[in-house]
């Protein structure tokens, strides 16, 4: 008898452990979306409010999504840099990043993914991925791409890797960026067949490979949300003028707090202005 019991409490015991599993895997595919995009939406009439003199710009997709950007601008620009931001918020936040960037002479597009702010449509990897080109294109309208710097803050630097690879900007800076989706759900769910589950993959891996461009890598050895290890092996498979700034003890969410990152950009885009503030 004893023994019956035995084995029917390790039964209940596997069943749900089994549960438990079972509806771990079933909420990473049926809600991976929320883990990965966190937008702020906002009115159409949204005023948006900045120290930098900007303008709103907004272009159609071919499916008809409505996607909106802040352009900012500078006397004289030296070039021009396209920023695709991380996966929180809006151009609501996102828009103070002007400050850190056009005080170096250049100005700045920066725009909302789909769902984000202002922007419409819906988000599929083959979607942004087209919206990405869309913005380089709109880039191009304006400069030539020997003066473009393409950015990318995590998420964003799926995106600047893209377009990078199949073009040729001046320079391509990726800030905290990730091989791929899959390893940082594997970070997370390292019990899980992340693999067989993740719809959007946004691997970077194979993509920097084609860079062609200059890249600087910017990343903190404390970094809990994408760790290093992963920004470390994209800029070992990256190719030909590299480099890596790596930043002890810096996280996701506080680079800009260390004097390495200042030097960094200054490598990159020049020294500020004197006169620029921020």
């Amino acid at each position: 008898m004893a023994r019956g019991n035995k084995r029917s409490t390790t039964l209940r015991v596997l069943g749900a452990i089994a549960g438990v599993y079972l509806a771990a895997a079933a909420g990473l595919a049926l809600l991976q979306s929320r883990f990965i995009f966190q937008p702020e939406t906002l009115s159409p009439g949204h005023p948006f409010s900045f120290p930098q003199p900007f303008e709103e710009l907004t272009i159609s997709s071919p499916d008809g999504a409505q996607l909106n950007a802040l352009y900012f601008t500078v006397p004289h620009p030296k070039g021009a840099i396209l920023y695709f931001h991380g996966n929180k918020g809006s151009l609501k936040r996102w828009g103070a990043i002007a400050g850190k960037l056009t005080k170096y002479g250049y100005n700045l597009i920066v725009m909302d993914y789909r769902g984000y702010g202002k922007s419409t449509g819906t988000r599929s990897e083959g979607n942004m991925q087209a919206d990405a080109r869309l913005w380089y294109r709109e880039m191009q309208k304006r400069f030539s791409e020997d003066s473009i710097v393409v950015y990318g803050r995590s998420l964003g630097s799926h995106f600047a890797t893209l377009v990078s690879a199949e073009n040729r900007p001046r320079h391509l800076i990726l800030e905290t960026p990730f091989t791929s989706i899959t390893e940082v759900a594997r970070r997370w769910f390292p019990f899980l067949p992340v693999k067989n589950l993740i719809r959007f993959e946004f691997n970077n891996l194979s993509l920097v490979q084609k860079v062609k461009s200059p890249l600087t890598v910017i990343h903190g050895t404390a970094d809990r949300v994408v760790p290093y290890r992963l920004g470390k092996k994209l800029f070992d498979a990256a190719q030909g003028n590299k480099t890596l700034i790596t930043i002890p003890g810096g996280s996701h969410h506080n680079l800009a707090e260390y004097e390495d990152y200042h030097t960094a950009l200054e490598q990159v885009l020049g020294a500020a202005h004197p006169n620029s503030g921020s």
